[in-house]
């Protein structure tokens, strides 16, 4: 079993950046595919990034392509998404979860494991 914790969050100007971080217990990160994801009122819970399992490579949802970027750090174990060019929209409770299977998971069903979130509020 894994637990997550996610910190980070905070409420920034639109413009600007923030580190989102996830730290786990429990097992290695590495052996599970990290996902990041939001969810803002009203909407359902969005894929954002992820990292997978084994390899690291990293993959993002097309809402956030080329201003976010998902990172791990084995030795930590622990997983960072780095938000910059943030804007309004991107106002939501970001998630951290883990998968243990699957080669590129985007769905919410597909994730095991999640962290209790952190707000971020983007300020226009």
């Amino acid at each position: 079993q894994v637990q997550l914790v996610e910190s980070g969050g905070g409420l920034v100007q639109a413009g600007g950046s923030l580190r989102l971080s996830c730290a786990a217990s429990g097992r290695t990160l590495s052996t599970y595919g990290m996902g990041w994801f939001r969810q803002a009122p009203g909407k359902e819970r969005e894929f954002v990034a992820g990292i997978r399992r084994i390899i690291g490579s990293t993959y993002n949802g097309d809402s956030v392509k080329g201003r976010f970027t998902v990172s791990r750090d084995s030795a930590k174990n622990t997983v960072y998404l780095q938000m910059n060019s943030l804007k309004p929209d991107d106002t939501a409770v970001y998630y951290c979860a883990a998968a243990d299977r699957g080669v590129e998971p985007t769905r919410v069903y597909e994730y095991l494991y999640w962290g209790q979130g952190t707000q971020v509020t983007v300020s226009s």
